[in-house]
């Protein structure tokens, strides 16, 4: 397994990470089990929030995770809250709420620190100096190693590498989502922030779902796509999810692509694959998008 360093931090994180948000708390021995034989072969990145299953995810994390604490590396997300009726949540950007609710996460997560605690969201409308200042005095005081930004949002990532000492932004990017290859992507690596790529398989249609339309793309053309890496996986040594995973991790921003296991079986099939997984070359990159054309971002510039 590769270790990449998360941004300027001194964080490494294994470059295929597991999205605890799948796991779910009625199968919770089962999650704890998951997670644990993960690290065993050498996963070391765990990624939850404090909004997935109303915390309960942060719970199962941490209980999964506490006899070998330091050795990973645990993120989590701020930003939501759930209504006291539990029928959805509300935005709650703000200096006090991060303050007040890191304390929430630190209990559940049976830990006092998290290694990268990211907004989970954000728009150009929220207090983003006052943000800023509540996750730095939260690495001033020792209770987050480093912070990130959970967004798709270039204008509201710009803000933050302008305003901050962001180490990491999580966003898509998969063969069917690589819009941030039209300049987000660059402009992170030359400002020394690492992308966390979340969705590298889309939703399961690049290894075994039916082809439907996504984001921008028709399913004519998903269709299109998963020819091309059909094609690609018969004429070189690896198998879908291998060739989508060396993609995703081909490009030079990416710290590690997370990953939402929730079954034995999925686990079994990703740690047989994880050593193959490799950065590919420019011709084999080609190879898988060939024909598709580039996405842009529409909203949100």
């Amino acid at each position: 397994m590769q270790y990449n360093k998360l941004g300027k931090s001194a964080i490494e994180v294994s470059s295929i990470g597991l999205g605890c948000m799948s796991l779910k708390g009625s199968k919770h021995k089962q999650g704890v089990e998951i997670i644990r034989k993960a690290f065993d072969s050498g996963i070391n990145f765990f990624d939850t929030a404090d909004l997935y299953e109303k915390g309960f995810n942060e719970m199962l994390v941490g209980e999964a995770l506490q006899d070998f604490r330091k050795r990973v590396v645990i993120s989590t997300k701020v930003g939501n809250s759930w209504r006291a009726d539990g029928n959805g949540w509300d935005w709650k950007a703000s200096k006090n709420y991060i303050l007040k609710t890191v304390e929430s996460s630190l209990s559940r997560l049976k830990t006092d620190y998290i290694d990268l605690y990211q907004l989970h969201g954000g728009t150009i409308e929220d207090p983003i100096d006052e943000i800023v200042e509540a996750f730095e005095l939260l690495v001033s005081a020792g209770k987050i190693r480093a912070y990130g930004l959970s967004s798709i949002r270039p204008n509201v990532i710009r803000q933050y590498v302008a305003n901050s000492n962001i180490s990491a932004v999580m966003m898509q990017y998969s063969l069917l989502d690589r819009r941030l290859e039209e300049e987000i992507g660059d402009y992170l690596f030359e400002n020394q922030i690492s992308i966390l790529a979340r969705g590298a398989i889309a939703k399961g249609m690049l290894i075994n779902k039916s082809a439907e339309s996504f984001l921008q793309y028709s399913s004519s053309e998903v269709q299109h796509i998963v020819r091309n890496l059909t094609s690609f996986v018969k004429s070189h040594p690896c198998n879908n999810l291998t060739a989508a995973l060396s993609f995703v991790l081909s490009n030079k921003t990416v710290a590690s692509a997370l990953l939402g296991i929730n079954t034995p079986v999925q686990l079994s099939e990703l740690l047989q694959i994880k050593d193959q997984v490799a950065p590919l070359s420019e011709l084999e990159k080609l190879e898988l998008i060939s024909g598709v054309r580039e996405l842009y971002f529409t909203e949100h510039r």
